[in-house]
């Protein structure tokens, strides 16, 4: 437990010092990871402005089948990549 515990320090330490994101698995897969608290305050805010975004688009849809939905919004993605970016 102290090996535990110490090395938890020094991945904590690791972050804090040079805001690396260390995976943590379990059996070969990843389950969490540890990051900077800068990078996680921004993606929580992330996450906000995306779910402030898209509300509106789930009250808009509400009445659509899922795969009509689906289609529409496949249809906008393909019409928006064929846009010239803008410089």
């Amino acid at each position: 437990m102290v090996a535990v515990r110490q090395k938890f320090r020094q991945f904590l330490n690791e972050v804090q010092r040079d805001a690396a994101r260390i995976v943590i698995t379990k059996r070969g897969k990843p389950i969490a990871a540890l990051i900077d608290i800068r990078l996680f305050e921004r993606l929580r805010k992330l996450e906000k402005r995306f779910k402030d975004a898209s509300r509106p688009l789930g009250r808009a849809f509400a009445q659509i089948a899922p795969e009509k939905g689906t289609a529409l919004v496949d249809e906008a993605v393909k019409a928006a990549r064929r846009q010239p970016s803008p410089k």
